[in-house]
């Protein structure tokens, strides 16, 4: 389910990578209803028991989606390549492409969520 901040923003958002971001918001958003977004850093972000990953907004020629703390996701994803030190990064360029990527990122978002119950199994949702 999408957010009212998140449809806000995007709606303002003038890029033309526009609907390959939404497309993938999309896929992450069908991935596990306990995934949820808000608006952090000034950009779509991801969220469950702690930040997950957040669009890097400014590219023209590819949508980013950076994973915060990326290296701390069980499993080995593909598509994913270093973003920093603990972060790790998927960029993707078309509609199609995050179609054929659209098992891994739910995969990623499964792998997220498991270790998030393990870390903190009695947190509240979101935090």
């Amino acid at each position: 389910m999408t957010s009212a901040e998140v449809d806000a923003w995007m709606a303002r958002y003038n890029n033309p990578m526009r609907d390959v971001m939404q497309r993938v918001r999309h896929i992450m958003l069908q991935a596990d209803e306990r995934l949820d977004e808000t608006i952090k850093w000034q950009t779509p972000t991801f969220v469950y028991k702690g930040f997950l990953a957040s669009f890097y907004p400014k590219s023209e020629s590819m949508t980013t989606l950076v994973f915060h703390a990326g290296r701390k996701i069980p499993g080995k994803f593909p598509h994913l390549e270093g973003a920093g030190k603990d972060g790790l990064a998927m960029h993707i360029v078309s509609i199609a492409e995050a179609e054929e990527r659209r098992d891994e990122l739910q995969q990623i978002v499964a792998s997220w969520i498991r270790v998030r119950d393990l870390a903190e199994p009695h947190s509240p949702p979101n935090v």
